[in-house]
């Protein structure tokens, strides 16, 4: 058969008007051919069911661990808002703190059909390994976010594993607690600052508590002096923060594990009579919550590490959608940080006006996210950098005769680790911390 001509304005539009291309622009139509799709799309219209669509029919599941946190809500949304800016269909599922119910949510999903990817944003790592394994076997496309087993990788999986991606929330929350302790000292206060962790033995939380505790060596005048687990969630946050306050009344400071903590947190304090901001500050390693960025308004909550919920969203959607197209990443994409920033009363008037009182007004450009749709000009829309194993699980054994993936030493040894760093900062042009690019001028 005859290659089409997809220079000719007519062929384009005329196929363009036939295929459910969903919001697929003609420049992007076109620009799909160097991505290995355009020819698929073509192929669709002449009525050839074998090759693949750009615009896949198969959906994406984001499978979370608890809606009773905000983030998690925030996420699911910004995962539909995604699917619906590229024309994908999407679902999310509710695991209620429970990794088998997550599992067994993943196996409806699958047996019932449809499933083209998994956003998986687990409880706990349990789960991690079956999931991958079943992906695999069924061509699932699977991105992990934040819990996996330690020294577990993609590469230890299979091909279908595309994405293992957490904040750098070693140095996300070492600048939260020196932040706190540098304005309690600026303030003439020092002793006690009281903790309240995440979930124990979760990633997240150790990575969390190394930086917490890496503050601390430069500030000899506070202490800290006790810490309990919140799990990541307001009540069991607020439980803990009631008891530690309980037990030392005369603490100055409190570093909570996220913005559900915190919320507990400022909670205790109230019931105490303690104004929040004044008598005790509050800084949270994450996550960027609305109800915190409105918290930092009020001069509640001191800080917090912003890794923006709805970019998390975004960012895992856009690669579970550039795979199901054709897309392939190096091994240095495979596991990556995406950036948080520490939002203040300095900085929360513009994070609060792109993403939380922003109306109908996207946060991000969905497509421009897209290698696919966009192959030259993409844009991360926040600083993207490949993950270092060797920090991200300092200190925990490896398993008994692991070693190294061949193809993520081949990766750092050969330069493509610092080829891919210098790619994705040279294509991040729109600030996660600015103006949303969707906002009319």
């Amino acid at each position: 058969m005859r290659r089409p001509d997809f220079s000719d304005k007519k062929f384009v539009d005329s196929h363009l008007d036939k295929l459910n291309t969903r919001g697929v622009s003609r420049r992007e139509f076109t620009a799909l051919l160097s991505a290995g799709t355009a020819m698929g799309l073509a192929a669709a219209s002449f009525g050839i069911p074998s090759v693949a669509v750009a615009a896949p029919s198969g959906k994406i599941a984001y499978m979370y661990f608890s809606s009773r946190l905000a983030y998690c809500r925030t996420v699911s949304k910004a995962v539909e808002d995604y699917s619906a800016a590229l024309g994908i269909a999407s679902t999310s599922a509710d695991a209620e703190f429970s990794s088998s119910k997550e599992f067994d949510q993943f196996q409806q999903l699958q047996v019932a059909g449809g499933l083209s990817g998994v956003i998986l944003n687990p409880p706990d790592a349990s789960n991690i390994k079956r999931i991958a394994e079943i992906c695999g076997a069924n061509k699932i496309w699977l991105a992990n976010v934040w819990a996996t087993q330690p020294w577990y990788t993609p590469f230890d999986a299979n091909d279908y594993f595309c994405f293992y991606a957490d904040p750098d929330d070693f140095n996300a929350s070492k600048e939260i607690t020196t932040n706190l302790l540098s304005t309690l000292r600026k303030n003439g206060k020092k002793g006690k600052i009281i903790a309240l962790d995440g979930i124990p033995g979760f990633i997240t939380d150790l990575l969390r508590i190394r930086g917490r505790n890496a503050a601390f060596k430069d500030f000899a005048d506070f202490q800290l002096a006790d810490a309990l687990p919140g799990n990541f969630n307001m009540e069991d946050g607020q439980k803990a923060a009631q008891d530690l306050m309980t037990r030392h009344p005369d603490a100055v400071g409190i570093y909570a594990a996220n913005d559900e903590e915190a919320q507990g947190a400022l909670a205790v304090l109230r019931t105490m009579s303690l104004t929040p901001g004044q008598d005790v500050l509050i800084a949270s390693a994450g996550d960027g919550n609305p109800e915190a960025a409105t918290s930092i308004k009020k001069g509640q909550l001191l800080c917090t590490a912003a890794n923006v919920p709805q970019f998390m969203g975004a960012m895992m959607s856009n690669r579970l959608y550039d795979v199901m197209n054709g897309w392939r990443p190096r091994a240095a994409e495979r596991m990556m940080h995406w950036g948080s920033r520490m939002m203040t009363a300095d900085n929360v008037d513009g994070y609060l006006e792109r993403y939380v009182n922003n109306g109908d007004v996207k946060p991000f450009d969905y497509r421009k996210m897209s290698k696919v749709v966009h192959p030259d000009d993409w844009d991360p829309q926040d600083l993207m950098t490949p993950l270092d194993m060797d920090i991200e699980w300092e200190g925990i054994a490896k398993p008994a005769g692991w070693d190294y993936p061949k193809a993520y030493t081949d990766s750092r040894a050969s330069g493509e680790t610092e080829k891919v760093a210098a790619e994705y900062k040279e294509h991040y042009k729109i600030d996660m911390f600015g103006p949303s690019p969707m906002k009319k001028a």
